[in-house]
């Protein structure tokens, strides 16, 4: 995993709640892989690869929403890269920390997301 990817593995609620959560990282990581649109699945990941100097994405920058339900999120990375995204969905949401784990050269914490 390079310096700058990172990793985001949401469940709990629904694919228009890890698309907010999804659009509140744009902002510091730049558009993802792919976006969250499975509406049957429990589980959705997103990837970032960009450097964090991105600008919000295209199409007027609104807000992240709000969530219909509680979201449990997962972020992996670099510790600077969890870090960042830790910091932008604690200031976008309701957050409880739950908890991180370190590794070698990466870092996972997970968060849970309240509406």
């Amino acid at each position: 995993m390079s310096g700058t990817q990172l990793t985001v593995t949401l469940s709990g609620g629904g694919t228009d709640d890890a698309q907010a959560v999804v659009r509140a990282l744009e902002g510091t990581f730049g558009a993802p892989d792919e976006r969250p649109a499975d509406g049957n699945a429990t589980v959705h990941t997103a990837t970032f690869d960009g450097e964090g100097d991105a600008t919000p994405p295209a199409g007027g920058a609104t807000g992240p929403g709000r969530l219909s339900a509680p979201v449990t999120v997962t972020v992996q990375g670099s510790p600077e890269a969890v870090r960042r995204a830790s910091d932008t969905l604690t200031r976008a949401f309701t957050a409880r920390d739950d908890g991180a784990a370190s590794g070698d050269q990466e870092q996972e914490r997970q968060l849970l997301l309240e509406p």
